[in-house]
């Protein structure tokens, strides 16, 4: 089992950058699969970034390709979503996610995943 508190978000101008962490508690970080999603008022939850286990195989959905970058520090027990160039359409509430897969996949669907965090409040004003 594992629990996921992110922190990092708040309230930032177009254009500006947040960098979201998720802090992951156990010792078996290490062995798994994280991604962040958003979700936004009156929408689903989407898919934003995805990382396997060793930080080396990434992947992004089209809205956020080269704004946005995920990564993770195996011996902090954290996965990082560094944003950048933030726009309004960005303003969400922010989770990341845990499955348990000490493989070389990333997953992008949230049935994928069996841990969530709470959730940051990403708001972008124009």
């Amino acid at each position: 089992q594992v629990q996921l508190v992110e922190s990092g978000g708040g309230l930032v101008q177009a254009g500006d950058s947040l960098r979201l962490s998720c802090e992951a508690s156990g010792r078996t970080f290490s062995s798994y699969a994280m991604g962040w999603f958003r979700q936004a008022p009156g929408k689903e939850r989407e898919f934003v970034a995805a990382i396997n286990w060793s930080g080396g195989s990434t992947y992004y959905a089209d809205s956020v390709k080269g704004r946005f970058t995920i990564s993770r520090g195996n011996a902090q027990n954290t996965v990082y979503l560094q944003m950048n160039i933030l726009e309004p359409e960005d303003t969400a509430v922010y989770y990341c996610a845990a499955r348990y897969y000490p493989g070389s996949s990333y997953f992008t669907g949230p049935h994928d995943y069996a841990y969530w965090g709470q959730g940051t409040q990403v708001t972008v004003s124009s």
